[in-house]
């Protein structure tokens, strides 16, 4: 499919770029607007059914866009209209080449466009500084930031049907009382009651049935799973048909990570809650011996891009990323911690753990 471009309609500059506030193309220049189609659609996102291999009507992001591969973490982003960054935004690299254009990728169903705008990001970043324990004290003023960049990030989501049935042993608890010889203050031995639990165990066994709607597995290479997991806020719901004018101006990830290993991922996420669910059923005081078998139906799965802010900045010469989600506004991000802080900390609270041992000591004594 040929390229698109998207000049403006009024003054005649070349590339027009999508503005979250406005949620159409704005251009830089004359601050002309338009509006992006699939705003205006307002069609469910397609679900695809699991099984069939990946299937897309059309190839390729659809934009103007450049290329760049990092020679480092092997990210491959892609820019709507803008050159290519001069470092990586996922690893800080500097190792970044222009590429070719995957012609032969897969484009994405559907999409949630920024809704935050650049400076409010940076602006987070400040806040979010500002608001760390046990981080050395120079951190807000010696952290030296890069361009903060706008980034699509590709995910799989999954939808299923799970149908399991569980049996365990579900414990209640009791308590008896015992009398134990122990040792009273003067030394003497002397009696006394205790209460000891016990544990009455019984068969249990049973059936569940859950739907899982969007279970969201990140397929990018930049970007480490421990933070994308932490990603929690994204809203699904607010998916609008891709176009590829919600890229100009900005930046998105080629997919890297295969549908079946995302199916296997989405899987073992579903495998978990469900048996959480299980657990729950067994009621009682405490579980044991818990086992789960499950049959998937249904299964549907969707290729989406959600939007992120990324930096990388620097702090004594080593890098660190920082995390803005670009529809909701959640931060995350890694920090440096500081080992003198830390040690203080541990230090003050083993003072105020001797000094109430020393108060429960002299009142004993006293007593």
């Amino acid at each position: 499919m040929t390229a698109q471009s998207f000049p403006c309609s009024q003054c005649g500059a070349p590339e027009m770029a999508f503005d979250p506030t406005a949620q159409m193309l704005r251009c830089p220049y004359c601050e002309n607007t338009a509006p992006v189609p699939a705003q205006a659609q307002m069609v469910a996102p397609v679900e695809r059914a699991v099984g069939h291999g990946i299937q897309a009507n059309a190839q390729g992001f659809g934009g103007q866009i450049v290329t760049a591969e990092c020679g480092t973490c092997g990210a491959r982003v892609s820019f709507g209209g803008v050159e290519i960054s001069k470092h990586c935004d996922f690893c800080g690299s500097t190792h970044v080449q222009q590429q070719s254009a995957n012609a032969s990728l897969i484009r994405p169903e559907s999409i949630v466009p920024f809704q935050v705008e650049p400076r409010t990001a940076q602006a987070q970043f400040k806040q979010w500084l500002g608001k760390l324990w046990f981080r050395p004290s120079s951190l807000k003023q010696m952290a030296v930031m890069g361009e903060i960049r706008g980034v699509y990030i590709p995910y799989w989501t999954f939808d299923a049907r799970v149908a399991s049935q569980w049996q365990a042993e579900r414990g209640h608890h009791y308590y008896e009382e015992t009398m134990r010889l122990e040792k009273d203050a003067s030394g003497k031995q002397v009696k006394r009651k205790h209460r000891e639990r016990k544990t009455r165990w019984e068969h249990a066994s049973g059936h569940r049935q859950d739907h899982f709607d969007d279970q969201l597995v990140a397929a990018s290479k930049g970007l480490p799973e421990k933070i994308a997991k932490k990603l929690k806020t994204f809203n699904t719901a607010q998916l609008v048909p891709y176009s590829p004018e919600f890229l100009a101006g900005w930046a998105a990830e080629e997919y890297a990570v295969s549908i079946e290993a995302a199916l296997q991922e989405a899987k073992k996420q579903m495998d978990r809650e469900v048996e959480k669910g299980c657990e729950s059923d067994v009621g009682g005081d405490t579980v044991r011996g818990l086992s789960v078998r499950s049959q998937y139906s249904h299964e549907t799965y969707k290729h989406i891009l959600l939007p992120l802010f990324i930096a990388t900045y620097r702090f004594n010469q080593k890098p660190y990323r920082f995390l803005v989600n670009g529809q909701t506004g959640e931060v995350q991000g890694e920090a440096p911690y500081s080992a003198i802080k830390i040690a203080l900390f541990v230090m003050l609270m083993m003072f105020l753990i001797g000094g109430c041992l020393l108060c429960m000591t002299g009142a004993l004594t006293s007593g």
